[in-house]
């Protein structure tokens, strides 16, 4: 008798620097989505899909949803995170201890769009003080919410992550695997690969270098062993060049190497990579120039 299998799939979303990637990455088990400690730092929907036994849930990490919409590629981040609430089987909406701002209002209004189930995520429990204040902001996003569950978690620490899982397991339907069983992400080896060299540039620049950076990979090959990967690097303005260059070069060595050592341990490969700083004046308010760096998913 063959047994049944479930799937479907989940968003994860949230306001900007709550955690969500990191949740991702630790319940997939492997660094699929980038994560540093400024916002704002995910920007696409990107999908991690982990299978266990008879169960396929494909997660989807999204933007962090955030008020201002000045530039094109703003919109394009709150789009592409409200877009993720529809057509999913389950919401885990993330939110960082007891903090609760205009931001997080504004997802429970998105939210009340959908028809989703919702599990609220309170994250980062380990870094309270105290948790005498914990059972009471439980009971207030019970009220605020009303949703089918509330989980306290810490994504970094790995802790009640099995808890949210098996609750997140449970709301899967029946159906078919979507995915092979031993796929974890949809997203290609080169947006994979622009993806960490920007967080390393984020890691490193978050507060010198505004979020006018994107990384595009011109380079993707093996020959025989070794994988060569040229990735340019677009900044808006000449000052912002001299900051990620650094004196002497420095600072783009440095960023290489965080890179490169990340890529290797991914691609499981040795990596010669290559980093280029080019000026592309506006291109993070200009929606032709977003969309040909690959800023078009919702297209």
């Amino acid at each position: 008798m063959v047994e049944s299998t479930q799937c479907g799939y989940v968003a994860i979303v949230g306001r900007p620097n709550v955690g969500k990637s990191t949740l991702l990455n630790h319940l997939i088990g492997q660094k699929l989505s980038i994560t540093s400690r400024k916002p704002q730092t995910t920007r696409h929907n990107f999908l991690g899909i982990k299978t266990e036994n008879n169960t396929q849930m494909i997660f989807v990490d999204t933007p962090g949803i955030h008020l201002g919409q000045n530039k094109a590629i703003n919109r394009y981040m709150n789009k592409a995170a409200t877009t993720a609430f529809k057509d999913v089987d389950l919401i885990v909406f993330v939110v960082d201890r007891l903090a609760w701002t205009a931001e997080d209002e504004w997802v429970v209004k998105q939210l009340k769009n959908s028809s989703s189930p919702v599990i609220i995520a309170v994250n980062k429990i380990d870094q309270l003080e105290s948790k005498d204040a914990l059972l009471p902001h439980l009971e207030f996003l019970t009220q605020e919410l009303n949703p089918d569950h509330v989980v306290p978690i810490s994504a970094l620490r790995n802790n009640n992550l099995e808890r949210l899982e098996s609750l997140v397991a449970q709301y899967m339907p029946e159906g078919q695997f979507l995915f092979p069983e031993d796929q974890i992400t949809d997203r290609s080896s080169r947006f994979i690969a622009a993806e960490i060299v920007r967080e390393k540039i984020t890691r490193q620049l978050g507060d010198e270098l505004p979020y006018q950076m994107t990384v595009e990979i011109e380079e993707f090959s093996y020959e025989g062993a070794l994988l060569t990967i040229s990735a340019l690097i677009l900044v808006e303005r000449n000052g912002q060049k001299r900051i990620l260059i650094g004196e002497k070069g420095e600072k783009i060595k440095q960023i290489g190497q965080q890179a490169r050592m990340d890529l290797e341990s991914l691609f499981d490969s040795k990596v010669m990579l290559n980093l280029w700083v080019k000026i592309k004046s506006g291109w993070s308010d200009d929606e032709r120039a977003l969309r040909s760096l690959g800023y078009n998913d919702l297209e």
